[in-house]
């Protein structure tokens, strides 16, 4: 998410910065914004909107050699003209710009205003040019001052910082978010993803995390944390600018799906104290929790198979009464609605018609809302009284899967949070604590199992039909599975609770029809098992997805996730699907990213 563009040479520019972020407007964007030095001064334009709003405020004259340029996706602060970047400090000697998010920003600015500082947006990202104009000020060394200034950010951060006090040079720090230098004959430059440089250069340099830069129009230097030099070891990137808008991958679902660890980390970023949730949010929230008599989860679509599996989670670690409704339906379904409900909404949007119409009438009955969405100073998230981010980013394929998986996590430590107030302790919280910290470990683990999931999506290249099934946590896996495939491959894919199947649908097994099965849970894996061979012995092709324990030499086809608490299988198992249906689309040739007849956004009812 964002964008980062960074130019010093012997050639204005303003050139590079703007074709810089117009090739990542890909990743994803709310205001934009550049700052220029012109050895006097620094000149700074940006406003809320696209690049093209930017580009009316220059002029196309414009031959400073030094600048720094940003596309916002907002995290703190709505989109606005006061919140984009770039942020200078009072005097307006320092310009700074930011991606990622730093965790301990509140008590960092709460600080500073101690020492007289004045902050002129809602963004994390000010406290950064205030620092450095902190540190700067105690000792007018710009490389020590940077130096000293990252040392006390928690959380994840690529920055780049120019000066009136050196008007050529631009300063880059980065951990755990992407940033390239590059040079050529013109100057050295930085960005935050490859595509804005390989119109200049195809030799990169990706920085590492714990590494400073410092960019004069004809060198780069390199340092870690400790001021030591380091050297610059070039790589070729092999890769046109339209590839490489995908990161090399074929297309932006695959791209998203690789995401998947990374946006899972930063949605849980900052979110455990020990065995303790941190929701600051949802603490001061003015409701009395222990009169809270009705729970419902609503959302639409993938968002409402996480709310399914949200709502299991509620029943199993709370014992209070709760459903799970479509927002569709939500009005329609004489709902009990009053001051001692709770009502929790979920969107990757924030702008879902269905779910917008259920939020008002829960809060016309005066309900106690929460939304889960990933897009800031969106309509769902600026009307409940709560709201959780989950740090996806932008999602461009239109089926989603990060922001799925991201929904999975923050809704499971929401229940966790909840359960707290309620003063329930959960069984097994510390393992459960555990494994939701190393769940961007795991999902790297699964997404190595690509090349059995694109083997096993053979079996549906002459298939029109298939069927998930799973029992408890595993049926909303299924649920998603069915709902991935037909998405993007137009198979007709149904998904079963596991013992539903002789109810009905196994009248439509027959010989080599393809049945994906989840058998996560212990309790009930027996159980699913037997119902798995009452489809083999009608002639289906199986696929069972199981934990690493269990016994499963009758069949053929067996993809095994990381050891995890069963109540979070469901993460590894949805990458698994996505692998699956992603495959299975490519076997039919279909256009992944932009299926038939669907929207990123309903919003329509």
């Amino acid at each position: 998410m964002c964008g980062i563009t960074g130019f010093t040479g012997s050639q204005p520019a303003l050139p590079f910065l703007l074709q810089g972020l117009s090739r990542l407007e890909y990743r994803g964007y709310d205001s934009a914004g550049i700052t220029l030095v012109n050895g006097k001064a620094l000149r700074t334009w940006k406003t809320k909107g696209r690049l093209a709003q930017l580009e009316e405020l220059l002029s196309k004259d414009l031959a400073e050699s030094c600048g720094i340029g940003h596309t916002r996706w907002a995290t703190h602060g709505v989109p606005s003209n006061m919140n984009a970047h770039p942020h200078m400090n009072e005097e307006e000697t320092i310009s700074v710009v930011h991606n990622g998010i730093v965790e301990n920003y509140a008590e960092l600015k709460e600080e500073l205003m101690e020492n007289g500082y004045v902050f002129h947006s809602e963004t994390d990202s000010e406290v950064i040019v205030q620092l450095l104009d902190y540190y700067y000020n105690e000792k007018p060394v710009m490389k020590e001052a940077l130096l000293k200034t990252v040392k006390r950010l928690t959380g994840s951060y690529a920055v780049c910082v120019t000066t009136i006090f050196e008007p050529d040079t631009i300063y880059v720090a980065k951990k755990e978010s992407p940033m390239v230098l590059g040079q050529s004959p013109e100057g050295t430059f930085c960005a935050s993803d490859a595509p804005a440089l390989l119109e200049y250069t195809r030799e990169i340099y990706p920085m590492q995390d714990g590494q400073i830069a410092i960019l004069n129009a004809d060198r780069i230097d390199l340092f870690d944390l400790k001021g030591k030099r380091q050297e610059l070891k070039w790589i070729h990137f092999p890769y046109d600018i339209q590839s490489a808008q995908k990161g090399g991958y074929d297309s932006y679902m695959m791209k998203e799906i690789h995401e998947q660890p990374s946006a899972i980390r930063e949605t849980l970023r900052g979110r455990f104290h020990g065995n303790k949730t941190v929701m600051p949010v949802i603490d001061q929230l003015d409701a009395d929790w222990d009169s809270i008599t009705n729970t419902y989860f609503i959302a639409c679509g993938t968002a409402y198979h996480a709310c399914i599996y949200a709502e299991i989670l509620y029943r199993r670690y709370t014992g209070k009464m709760s459903s799970v409704i479509p927002a569709s339906e939500f009005r329609y379904s004489n709902p009990s609605l009053n001051e001692h409900t709770l009502c929790i909404f979920v969107s990757q949007s924030g702008e879902t018609a269905d779910t917008l119409a259920a939020l008002r009438l829960a809060k016309s009955k005066g309900c106690i809302t929460i939304s889960v969405v990933n897009v800031l100073g969106s309509s769902i998230s600026r009307q409940t009284d709560a709201v959780l981010y989950t740090a996806a980013g932008p999602e461009i394929a239109v089926a989603s899967t990060k922001a799925y998986t991201t929904q999975l996590v923050l809704l499971h430590v929401l229940v966790l949070k909840l359960a707290e107030l309620y003063g329930i302790r959960v069984r097994g919280i510390s393992r459960l604590i555990r494994d939701l910290r190393h769940l961007p470990e795991i999902t790297e683990e699964v997404l190595a199992k690509e090349p059995q999931m694109k083997e096993l999506a053979k079996m549906l290249k002459d298939q029109k039909d298939a069927y998930f099934i799973g029992r408890q946590l595993d049926y909303p896996t299924a649920l998603e599975g069915a709902l991935k495939l037909k998405e993007i491959s137009y198979v007709h894919a149904d998904a079963y609770y596991a013992g539903e199947l002789k109810h009905g649908p196994i009248a439509l097994i027959e010989e080599n029809t393809v049945v994906t099965a989840m058998a996560t849970q212990p309790e009930i894996a027996a159980k699913t098992i037997s119902n798995i061979k009452e489809t083999v012995a009608r002639g289906a092709r199986v696929i069972l997805i199981t934990d690493p324990f269990m016994s499963a030499q009758e069949f053929e086809y067996v993809v095994r996730i990381p050891d995890i608490s069963p109540e979070l299988a469901a993460v590894p198992c949805a990458v698994l699907l996505q692998l699956f249906a992603y495959y299975g689309a490519m076997e039919k040739g279909c256009d992944i990213d932009k299926p038939r007849n669907l929207a990123k956004s309903v919003t329509v009812e």
